[in-house]
């Protein structure tokens, strides 16, 4: 699988892929224009919404409704490495959420594939070459 990463001026990086571009920028602070998301925003964003897209589809396949269910991702960060130590991932249902679905919607965001890849990632080579 390829992905094709290009360069459109400024502080601005696009990811191609299959049929979609995907826009990357830095904050105005950062010397970007502020016009697209970080890619570590998308990175994080990935966490988010893979996990979402597990709990989405345990509850359509159930008939619960989803309308006022969320999720709610928080980090915290090494004050030295500034790396991210560690992802909470709250699941906010409402009240009248079935009660013996709860630990089934736990298991059920845990198969997220981006959180499978973290807990094992791939190596990263990285090489140049000319055309």
């Amino acid at each position: 699988m390829d992905m094709k990463i290009t360069f459109p001026g400024n502080r601005k990086v696009d990811a191609h892929y299959q049929n979609f571009t995907i826009h990357t920028d830095q904050k105005i602070s950062e010397g970007g224009d502020g016009t697209a998301p970080e890619p570590f925003t998308l990175f994080l964003s990935s966490i988010g919404t893979c996990t979402g897209i597990y709990i989405l589809r345990f509850c359509q396949e159930r008939d619960i409704p989803t309308k006022d269910i969320s999720l709610q991702l928080n980090f915290s960060k090494n004050p030295t490495t500034h790396l991210i130590e560690q992802i909470q991932i709250s699941i906010q249902v409402p009240p009248n959420f079935p009660n013996n679905y709860q630990k089934a919607l736990i298991k059920v965001a845990e198969l997220c594939t981006v959180k499978r890849h973290l807990d094992h990632p791939p190596k990263i080579d990285i090489t140049v070459s000319s055309p």
